[in-house]
């Protein structure tokens, strides 16, 4: 064990996603614009739901928790790959890799169980509207959430483990521009295809049934809207459109990583960039472009008319 301690690597060399540093100026310009406007959209978002009484309701409660957690998991991954792309040598200390992992599974777990919840909370919604308001409100919906939260505790914390038991005494070299299970375990100096199997089991097992959930609660949703009015249609297909943009956006990088143990491919880094940079800057485009409601009470919370919303409608 003291030899193990004396050898173990203390910092971690970031390849990044380039070398070429005309490109990396580039890519730090659009990056920092990406990470304001995902700040700036989401909470722009929060705080339109937050002081608009009306939106008060389990679906842009869902919303509100999803801008969180998109703030969350852009700023677990975005700060230090800016800071990278403008480093000639990117480097983490070992301490701060595993506690990177361990909020990005974090995160990112939530997120994937949350969308799963608003698939579930528009099927109620769509499919049994008259059974809605004691299928779903607001202590259920509280519930949801702190149940997602703490699943996604349980899935962080057993990939930090099974990170962290690997003894790793060089290379430290990480072929990505942030820190994760797939490619730190690479550097471990042992065998990790079992440690990958339990990966696949766990991240990649998560990220597929949520998926094949949420697509099948869509499906059946997309049948039910048949006995609907045109109006209803419209409004359920804009809703459940968005959903599915974002689900397409989050969940195709995460199966396309996630279930492939032991294996890397060099366009895993441009997939990464998927889920953690373009999809939590495309939430509150893709929710408030889509969503009058939203959009209305934007307009009234810019013109100081929040409050007065209520007694409008």
């Amino acid at each position: 064990m003291d030899a193990l301690n004396q050898t173990r690597v203390t910092e971690f060399v970031f390849l990044g996603l380039t070398d070429n540093w005309v490109l990396e100026i580039l890519l730090f310009m659009a990056f920092s614009v990406m990470y304001v406007l995902t700040l700036l959209g989401n909470v722009l978002i929060m705080a339109t739901i937050v002081f608009t009484p009306r939106l008060h309701t389990p679906m842009y409660f869902f919303l509100s928790n999803l801008s969180f957690i998109d703030i969350c998991h852009s700023s677990v991954t975005m700060p230090k790959m800016l800071e990278g792309l403008l480093s000639e040598r990117k480097t983490i200390s070992f301490d701060n890799c595993i506690a990177q992992l361990f909020f990005l599974h974090l995160f990112a777990c939530a997120e994937i169980f949350l969308l799963t919840i608003m698939a579930y909370d528009r099927y109620v919604a769509i499919c049994a509207p008259l059974h809605y308001p004691n299928v779903i409100n607001m202590k259920v919906c509280v519930q949801l959430v702190f149940a997602l939260w703490l699943g996604g505790t349980v899935h962080s914390l057993v990939q930090t483990f099974l990170t962290i038991r690997l003894p790793y005494c060089g290379p430290n070299v990480i072929d990505s521009y942030f820190c994760d299970v797939p490619p730190v375990i690479t550097l471990a100096c042992t065998d990790t295809h079992l440690t990958g199997m339990l990966i696949v089991s766990n991240s990649g097992t998560i990220s597929l049934v949520c998926f094949l959930a949420l697509v099948t609660s869509y499906m059946v949703i997309l049948v039910s809207l048949r006995r609907q009015s045109a109006e209803g249609r419209r409004k359920a297909l804009s809703t459940c459109s968005a959903h599915l943009m974002v689900v397409a956006l989050f969940f195709g990088p995460c199966i396309f990583i996630y279930t492939r143990p032991d294996t890397s491919f060099s366009i895993d880094k441009v997939v990464s960039v998927f889920y953690t940079v373009v999809t939590p800057v495309l939430n509150p485009l893709i929710y408030t472009l889509r969503n009058e409601e939203v959009k209305i009470a934007m307009k009234h919370l810019r013109q100081g008319q929040v409050f007065f919303m209520k007694s409008c409608t």
